[in-house]
């Protein structure tokens, strides 16, 4: 399954943002030469994001500049100490290999050696190097893409799996399923947004799987599985595919790098990368999910992961698609029911649109979960 919110073609960056503010932002990071143009990229649910083309000597260069959601990461300086932290040890580990600044998200320092600039509107921005010659995709269109999918997040769990001291949570309990299931209790109970007669289906669906919600937190609890340094946001599209050989180079969107299971990252890769429809749609005859895409992502994950995860985590990857679809489906119905404040919207009842996405999912999950077990074990 695939996130709703991709890229959107505008006339110019004016269309979001004041052009002359981005131009001032860029004069803040060392990046030399003259600004050409820029182009807003609608990726993610979150951040304002922009592709800027410089004039380096004759040659043109490109960059990411980016302004942080301080609503959603209320703490940029844990969300850039993080970063900075990760892609250095990984560029650190990666020290030899061919196209290195290809394969680790690169930060633009600023001009004053700082991670990111923050405005005088208090605006926080960041800038990162373009990785050039790769392409990302909304939706997975064949096995090979599934298995780079596995093996990109697979290897960064396993660069960054040897990272000393702990990362700051930078949003506390993101993936803690019981905290998100009291959160849709209590959004169900106000209803303030006098919404819930519309989702009573959504509703009384997420009530019925309450079973699911402690199992790897339980887990943990035990000592059975360990927390470890986690993307936490592994969809399909944060995978840049190199565009002639289609190998994963690089994984991007590191803003929710922090500890967690590395079950919660598996988990939201089989929710993205294994049923052919877009996040949101409608027509939920087509939402399913597809064996081959399955066994394709697994083997990928498990080429890379296979090595540091215990026996109990493997043994949990078939469960963990189920519970971080359901996971993800309830935050977006607690959001409807809420008045839709955390993820951007682009039409009315989307969010709930998005919940019903998932919940089909989780359905063609079940089905299937005796033969995902099976081949897991054969793994």
């Amino acid at each position: 399954m695939k996130p709703s919110s991709g890229r959107t073609t505008t006339e110019s960056v004016m269309a979001i943002y004041n052009e002359e503010q981005l131009l001032e932002v860029s004069k803040h990071f060392q990046i030399y030469g003259q600004i050409l143009h820029a182009e807003p990229c609608k990726i993610g649910h979150i951040n304002e994001t922009y592709t800027a083309t410089y004039d380096q000597a004759g040659v043109k260069v490109r960059y990411i500049h980016q302004k942080i959601n301080q609503g959603v990461f209320k703490n940029p300086d844990a969300v850039m100490d993080n970063i900075m932290r990760v892609t250095g040890h990984i560029r650190e580990k990666l020290t030899g290999q061919p196209e290195l600044t290809r394969r680790v998200l690169t930060v633009v320092p600023t001009r004053d050696g700082r991670s990111y600039h923050r405005n005088g509107a208090g605006d926080v921005w960041r800038s990162f190097f373009f990785i050039e010659q790769t392409q990302t995709f909304e939706a997975v269109q064949t096995t090979e893409q599934a298995t780079e999918a596995g093996k990109a997040f697979g290897r960064f769990q396993q660069l960054v799996s040897d990272l000393p001291g702990r990362l700051v949570d930078t949003i506390p309990d993101f993936h803690h399923t019981r905290k998100r299931f009291l959160a849709l209790q209590k959004a169900i109970q106000s209803d303030h947004c006098n919404r819930a007669k519309q989702a009573q289906a959504e509703i009384a669906f997420a009530l019925s799987h309450e079973n699911i919600v402690d199992v790897l937190l339980n887990a943990q609890a035990r000592g059975e599985i360990p927390e470890r340094v986690t993307h936490n946001d592994t969809k399909f599209n944060n995978v840049m595919l190199d565009t002639q050989s289609g190998e994963a180079m690089c994984v991007v969107d590191l803003d929710t790098v922090m500890p967690g299971l590395a079950l919660y990252d598996f988990g939201d890769m089989v929710r993205t990368t294994t049923s052919p429809t877009m996040e949101d749609e409608r027509d939920l005859s087509k939402v399913r999910m597809e064996l081959p895409m399955f066994e394709a992502l697994a083997r990928g994950y498990w080429s890379q992961a296979g090595a540091f995860l215990n026996l109990v985590e493997k043994g949990f990857l078939p469960f963990a698609g189920k519970l971080i679809t359901f996971n993800i489906g309830i935050r977006f119905l607690t959001d409807y029911l809420d008045g839709d404040h955390y993820f951007r919207v682009h039409r009315p009842g989307h969010n709930l649109d998005r919940c019903r996405t998932q919940f089909k999912l989780i359905e063609s999950i079940e089905q299937q979960e005796s033969i995902l077990e099976k081949f897991v074990a054969s793994l």
